[in-house]
């Protein structure tokens, strides 16, 4: 098929589709005002009756009052018994851990390893973390470290210089990833480029 055969045939298409709209809309729009006078001069549906509520029950105000006095009415027998109840908690792995964390929070602080300046940045410094945290910088330092020289800042290593657990240091070193700078040479040296301060 020729170009000039094909651009005809779209032609044809595009004024049958034009056709088929204007029939279409013809259709819609005969006798639309004949046909909305008759819809609102329809009479509108009536309002499904109400059912009938029983007014004996509603009327007697003595069974309400009744009700309420022993909704707050207190049970002494029930009171006491509430009382009485005590529940101990007899799980040995729940107590171990408790014993734990109270032996670690009483010395469980160590000096920063790494910390940014930080009165230029309006941040607090601190002096100390508790054992098993990192501060920003020095999670970025340890990254860091063990990025650029693998084989001198190991996971142990650095869990013991930072008084980390070893199954969470590893985890840290799998799973995050500081950010890397690459810097990629033009391809011609007339390229302009960023002079370095």
């Amino acid at each position: 098929m020729t170009l000039l055969a094909h651009r005809c045939q779209l032609a044809v298409f595009r004024n049958m589709s034009n056709m088929g709209a204007r029939v279409s809309r013809m259709f819609r729009n005969f006798n639309l005002e004949n046909r909305v006078h008759r819809e609102i001069s329809k009479e509108k549906p009536r309002a499904a009756p109400r059912h009938e509520a029983d007014l004996s029950r509603s009327s007697g105000g003595s069974e309400a009052a009744e009700t309420a006095e022993l909704v707050s009415q207190k049970n002494a027998p029930l009171l006491g018994l509430l009382r009485s109840v005590y529940v101990e908690s007899k799980d040995p792995a729940a107590a171990e851990a408790s014993q734990e964390v109270s032996v670690e929070t009483e010395g469980a602080r160590r000096p920063l390893r790494f910390s940014l300046p930080g009165g230029q940045y309006g941040l607090v410094e601190l002096s100390d973390v508790p054992r098993g945290k990192l501060t920003i910088a020095e999670t970025l330092k340890a990254l860091g470290s063990h990025q650029s020289q693998p084989q001198t800042w190991t996971p142990g290593k650095i869990a013991q210089e930072y008084s980390l657990d070893l199954k969470d240091t590893k985890a840290l070193l799998e799973f995050f990833i500081p950010f890397q700078v690459h810097i990629i040479p033009p391809k011609t040296q007339s390229a302009k480029q960023i002079k370095a301060s």
